[in-house]
């Protein structure tokens, strides 16, 4: 125990709040898997849309890869279940508060048994945020897409 406390205070400041508010939105996000997915679709973002996977800054890169990494450390303490769809819903409210755009991906496979599994994944811009490590073994079944124009860019902001 005294070894994980002593690496969380050796994480660099900016690391350490952002594994703070990832913990609170996989709490957040836990509920909101709870409640039928047709009530929590919406704020999902656009469904079937795909956001672009160039545009991002040198900036956005590097929170985008501190996000990943907090969610992914955050995930491992919680006293609740925190697998893919929660990882992946809590990192695109992250990158939403930061005006990121992101993807979020639900795909499935059978298994050697012929039993369906899912899984879930978020993309932002080329980056995987959330669910890359089994990705490739599952058919995106559906997608939902959220935009994140820049305050005063004059774009449109949709809420799904």
């Amino acid at each position: 125990m005294f070894r994980k406390v002593k690496a969380y205070f050796s994480l660099p400041s900016t690391i350490r709040r952002l594994i703070w508010e990832a913990y609170v939105l996989l709490g957040w996000a836990r509920i909101q898997k709870a409640r039928p997915f047709a009530k929590i679709a919406p704020g999902l973002g656009i469904p079937m849309l795909e956001t672009p996977v160039v545009g991002l800054n040198r900036n956005q890169v590097i929170e985008i890869r501190n996000i990943s990494k907090a969610v992914m450390l955050a995930s491992k303490y919680t006293l609740w279940e925190s697998q893919c769809l929660v990882m992946a819903i809590a990192a695109m409210k992250m990158l939403e508060r930061r005006k990121i755009a992101s993807t979020l991906y639900m795909g499935t496979a059978r298994n050697k048994q012929g039993q369906l599994k899912a899984h879930a994944w978020l993309r932002s811009g080329k980056l995987i945020v959330t669910g890359a490590d089994t990705m490739d073994q599952y058919t995106v079944v559906g997608l939902f897409g959220k935009r994140c124009p820049e305050k005063g860019s004059g774009d449109i902001v949709y809420d799904a």
